[in-house]
């Protein structure tokens, strides 16, 4: 008999999981609504929009400056050895700054800083809402929406583009200097095969990828740390939750824009 509930039970449970998946993103779709009627009604608060542009921006540099040298280098060696298989050796600079601009670029950037952004959103808010910060904030008629929360948000997509524009353009001279140094090309030749094989299409898509993942990260972590609750156990479910929904929504919107948008 139990044998043969097993599939409804299945069914149950499946069911439970979808329903709850959808209140998830209803939730976060609601959240994300209000952060943006918020952000185009005044009060606005531009210092600290200026504030988390550094933050975000400046301080973020390093850590995606070092990532995109080294991986461009390592695509660059790995198109390379691949390349030989079909003596086809002097793909590497075409390759490498497509794989770079278009795919590498944006995604690793926006997980790297998810990983350094989000978690910190989700720690200082819940913080904030566990020693009850943002109640004494309403309570002295000043709103954490505008002045918290839109000011990462905006901060995020306006930053992750420029952190993706100079990734990218690292990336690529990471791959050009292990070609030159270490694979044997001529650095002229090299970056002529680079600028005739990359287009403004390429650009284009990197920089949409950036700002939507820049506003998914900054979502995520400003979501999970304003709703958190439950003392310093919440702090931390509300920094890993921010950061495994900001690794999950970047790459479901990076497959979602390639397809579906640049896909042609």
């Amino acid at each position: 008999m139990s044998f043969a509930l097993a599939p409804l039970k299945l069914l149950i449970a499946l069911g439970r999981f979808v329903l709850d998946l959808l209140g998830v993103i209803g939730r976060l779709a609601k959240f994300a609504g209000q952060a943006l009627l918020k952000a185009v009604t005044p009060p606005w608060y531009p210092v600290r929009l200026l504030e988390q542009m550094a933050l975000i921006g400046w301080f973020s540099l390093p850590v995606v400056g070092l990532t995109a040298l080294f991986t461009g280098a390592a695509l660059a060696q790995q198109i390379y050895v691949g390349g030989q298989r079909f003596s086809a050796e002097s793909t590497v600079p075409a390759v490498t700054v497509i794989g770079i601009v278009r795919e590498l670029g944006p995604v690793l950037a926006g997980l790297m800083v998810a990983g350094r952004v989000s978690s910190a959103m989700a720690a200082e808010l819940a913080t904030m809402r566990v020693t009850e910060q943002l109640d004494a904030m309403v309570t002295l008629r000043t709103d954490p929406w505008r002045y918290l929360i839109v000011p990462r948000i905006l901060a995020s997509t306006l930053m992750l583009p420029l952190l993706v524009l100079v990734a990218n353009i690292i990336g690529v001279m990471g791959g050009y200097a292990l070609s030159v140094s270490r694979l044997g090309f001529n650095g002229a030749t090299y970056l002529a095969t680079t600028r005739r094989y990359l287009e403004a299409d390429d650009v284009m898509s990197s920089l949409v990828k950036a700002a939507v993942f820049g506003f998914v990260l900054a979502l995520a972590g400003c979501y999970h740390g304003f709703r958190s609750s439950g003392g310093a156990a919440g702090v931390g479910r509300a920094t890993t939750n921010a950061v495994v929904a900001a690794f999950v929504m970047i790459l479901v919107f990076n497959l979602a824009i390639t397809v579906l948008v640049f896909g042609a």
